[in-house]
Formats: C-alpha cells, sequence, structure tokens
C-alpha cells in the first residue's frame, strides 16, 4: 500500500546567530564547537511561537492544494514539547489559521523529540486504515526553546523550526514502507522539561540513551524486516539531530558495531550516507521533534536521486522512545521539495551580533508560559523586524487577551 510524505516544508524562523560567535563571546571552550560541528542557529523572537512557526511552514503546502484537495484533510496533528497551554493545543492555532475545515481531527502529541514520528505515524496509519477513504492528514511538528540556558554548552545547540507533512496516498516526497518500523522504549531521565521554562537533564545520560535506542530499534527493525544490512539496504541515512556532532558520533557506533569498519571506511560512509542529511540541522540548531524532518528536508534537498533511493530513518525521543523506519526518495521528490526553497529562505535570515541576541533573548522572557495579557511591541526589534517579517506574509503573534493568543499576517 502506497502511503507517506505527500508535501513537506520546512520554516526555520528569520534570524539566526554564529555559533562560533557565541562560543567566543562566552568564553566557551573551542575545541568543543569543533566537535558540536554547527555553523548557526536559529532565534525566535517576540513575535514568534511555536504556531507562528508551524503555520509558516505549513501555509505553503496548504496554499497550493485545490478547495477539493483541503476538504480532504480529515486530521491534524501537531507535535511539540513546546506548548502555550495544558489543555487547549497547538492544533487548534494552526487548523484556525490555516482555514481547514471543522469536519477535521485536531489534537496534540507529547513525546520529547520521538513526537514527530509518533504523529507521522499516527497519520500515515489513518490514512492506510481507509476509515474515510481519500483522507488526507496534516502532521506539523514545532518547537522552540523556551529560555537559552546562557553559558553552558547547551545554548549553542539550541535553535527552532516547524515542518510540516502532507500525509496521502501519494507519497510524493517519501514513500514509507509500511510496516517496516523497528521501536525501542524505556524509562530513564535523561533530559526532560519538569516546568514550563526550565530544559534540564544528564546530557551524558542522555548521549548514552540515544547510542542505545539506535542500536535497538535498528535490531528491532531488522528482527520484523528480516534480511536487513546496516550499510547496503539504506541509501542514505537521516538522524534525530540535536546537534551534528551527536550523529556523526551515533553514525560511528554504528558502523564499529554492525560491519566492523575502520577510521576510513567509517568517514568515507558517513560523507556519502549521512552528510547530505546534515545540511539544514548545522544551520538551525536542534529543532526537537521537528529535527528529524529536518534532516529529511537535508537529504532531499541536497542528496542524489537519478534512481529511487531509501533511506533509514532514526527518531529518538527523551524519556525515553525511538523507532527506526524507512522510506524511498525519488528524483520526483526533490523536484516538488525544492520548490519551497527552504536553502533560500534559511540564507535569507539576519544574523543577529551579540547585543541584539542579549535583547532578544531578555525580551523572551518577557514571553515564557503562563501569559494572560501581553502585547508584541515590535518597536523593540525593528531593526531587522522591517526587514525580515513587515510586508512579507508570514504569520506574527500580535497579543495575547485572557490566555487568548491573537495573530495576524505580517
Amino acid at each position: 500500500m502506497e502511503v507517506g510524505i505527500e508535501a513537506l516544508n520546512a520554516y526555520g524562523g528569520q534570524t539566526y546567530i554564529d555559533v562560533r560567535k557565541l562560543f567566543e563571546f562566552r568564553g566557551l571552550d573551542l575545541q568543543r564547537f569543533d566537535n558540536l560541528m554547527m555553523n548557526k542557529k536559529s532565534v525566535g523572537l517576540p513575535c514568534e511561537d511555536p504556531v507562528t512557526n508551524g503555520v509558516n511552514a505549513a501555509k505553503p503546502i496548504i496554499d497550493s492544494l485545490s478547495e477539493e484537495e483541503k476538504g480532504q484533510i480529515e486530521l491534524l496533528i501537531t507535535s511539540t514539547e513546546s506548548g502555550l497551554d495544558f489543555g487547549k493545543s497547538l492544533s487548534t492555532y494552526l487548523h484556525d489559521q490555516l482555514g481547514l475545515g471543522r469536519k477535521c481531527r485536531l489534537f496534540e502529541i507529547k513525546q520529547a523529540c520521538y513526537a514527530g514520528t509518533a504523529a507521522l505515524q499516527m497519520a500515515a496509519n489513518f490514512v492506510c486504515s481507509k476509515a474515510s477513504r481519500g483522507a488526507k492528514a496534516v502532521v506539523v511538528s514545532t518547537d522552540v526553546a523556551r529560555a537559552a540556558a546562557k553559558n553552558t554548552y547547551a545554548e549553542p545547540s539550541q535553535g527552532m523550526v516547524a515542518v510540516a507533512m502532507l500525509v496521502s496516498e501519494e507519497p510524493v516526497i517519501l514513500e514509507l514502507d509500511f510496516g517496516a518500523n523497528g521501536y525501542y522504549g524505556y524509562e530513564i531521565m535523561d533530559s526532560c522539561r519538569p516546568e514550563p521554562d526550565l530544559e534540564t537533564g544528564d546530557y551524558d545520560l542522555s548521549l548514552l540513551s540515544y547510542l542505545d535506542c539506535l542500536e535497538g530499534s535498528y535490531n528491532a527493525y531488522a528482527d520484523k524486516v528480516g534480511g536487513v544490512d546496516f550499510q547496503s539496504t539504506f541509501n542514505y541515512l537521516a538522524f534525530h539531530t540535536p546537534f551534528v556532532g551527536m550523529v556523526k558520533g551515533a553514525h560511528r557506533n554504528m558502523m564499529r558495531k554492525f560491519k566492523r569498519a575502520d577510521r576510513d571506511a567509517i568517514d568515507s560512509d558517513f560523507q556519502e550516507r549521512m552528510k547530505p542529511s546534515l545540511a539544514y540541522c548545522s544551520e538551525v540548531g536542534n529543532g526537537y521533534s521537528a529535527s528529524l524532518f529536518l534532516a529529511l528536508c537535508g537529504l532531499i534537498d541536497y542528496g542524489s536521486f537519478h534512481n529511487p533511493k531509501r533511506v533509514g530513518l532514526f527518531s529518538y525521543g527523551s524519556g525515553c522512545c525511538s523507532e527506526f523506519y524507512s522510506g524511498v526518495i525519488t528524483e520526483r521528490s526533490q523536484e516538488k521539495l525544492n520548490e519551497m526553497k527552504i536553502t533560500q529562505a534559511l540564507e535569507n535570515r539576519y544574523e543577529l551580533d551579540m547585543a541584539q541576541y542579549e535583547k532578544i533573548l531578555d525580551l523572551n522572557m518577557e514571553w515564557m508560559f503562563g501569559v494572560k495579557d501581553k502585547v508584541v511591541d515590535v518597536s523593540e526589534f525593528s531593526d531587522f523586524y522591517e526587514s525580515q517579517i513587515e510586508g512579507k506574509g508570514l504569520l506574527v503573534l500580535k497579543k495575547v487577551k485572557n490566555y487568548h493568543r491573537e495573530y495576524c499576517l505580517s
């Protein structure tokens, strides 16, 4: 049965900070900068939140559909660990701003960075069930760093991004190998958000759990599918990417365990099968539940698909749950995603200097979880609001009134 991603787009914000400059400004060890393997990270503005980012990712997809096709959307799932309300899900705001019909299920999934894959698989199973023949689903993974962990090694990797997917029986972007999934999960306290505005945890433990889950979920996939080889079965790989260096280490670990490969063979394989997926992740930072799908965007835009290629996908969410699954990408996939111009959008972001970055962090602290009444004052960052957002037709947060968030197009 054909099912998968029909359309895909990513939104990585309008401003960024150079990661090396951030290291130097904070006085962090530059050797660890080399291990991070990141160039830039996106920085959210006070007028941006998980809703605006999600809509700005999804709107180009929805706007390209006919009214009949829009009417086929019967499921909208948001995945996030950056929720704005303990009860009301982000999906309700996105549904409204995207102008979707009311005969539509709306809900949200939370399981750290794994939530995006959980949402995609739920949407794919809904489509495959044919409970509503011809129905489509929209999945939007959208996350932001609540508050920058200033003067820590977590700060340079904390990004913001949203990735939107249209899931249907016409998988132009990615045809899932339906049923080819390996799951692996258990309880562990590695990284978490125990308070609305706090990210914390044991990051060394999280790295070990990530490696354990990659091996465990791949083995589960191999047990189910049979005849699988880590190197030859998959033309490309795309992993959840908290930072690029972590993915490189995970790939090295798998190549040593399953292929007994030496350093040169590992480096060559990384360049060929893994590096294309990291093109955008190195420019945006950790996208949490959207991270794997940002890697998929990078792979499709920068891989070679003259012939159909199978990609192995690994999703991990702290706490923890993981999944290894696969799908097929074609030349048409690349042609369709190129229409979204993700590279150009990221290149057009505004580079913040350190004074501007610090000011934005301070302003964002005023917009933490639970704001009841507040108006966004764009004059406080007008120097780049005018050039990056004003008149561009992007969704922005206007104000919060009695906890209800109000939005408008710029």
